[in-house]
């Protein structure tokens, strides 16, 4: 019973990151863009004060898959970087802990526009 808890918490806090984005596209003369920037860039925040952390053991995926799930991977990895390495893992920790996932969506994208045709609006 406790499986079947995991993800309904994860897909409750999954589903309450895309309602504030659903709210703010439909409130706000925010973009698209500038949402998916603030979602990143406040995973990163709350990951760097240490907020996020809590969040990610509680929600599991929910917490990590979404773009604020990504900026918090981002300051993890050079948090840890920095820890080993100095002032060096600034510049590298980041793009060595998200390098798996980005090429994944990379690849995967590209796939998926090889095999599937996009019609014009």
């Amino acid at each position: 019973m406790d499986g079947i808890l995991d993800f309904v918490w994860a897909f409750l806090v999954g589903g309450l990151f895309c309602v504030i984005a659903q709210i703010l596209l439909d409130k706000t003369s925010l973009t698209p863009a500038r949402i998916l920037v603030g979602y990143v860039v406040a995973g990163v925040f709350l990951g760097a004060v240490g907020l996020y952390a809590p969040l990610v053991e509680f929600a599991g995926a929910g917490a990590t898959t979404p773009l604020t799930g990504f900026g918090y991977l981002i300051a993890k990895g050079i948090r840890s970087a920095v820890d080993e390495e100095g002032l060096i893992g600034i510049l590298k920790g980041g793009l060595c802990a998200a390098a798996a996932g980005t090429a994944a969506a990379l690849c995967f994208g590209y796939l998926a526009a090889l095999i599937f045709r996009s019609k014009p609006k």
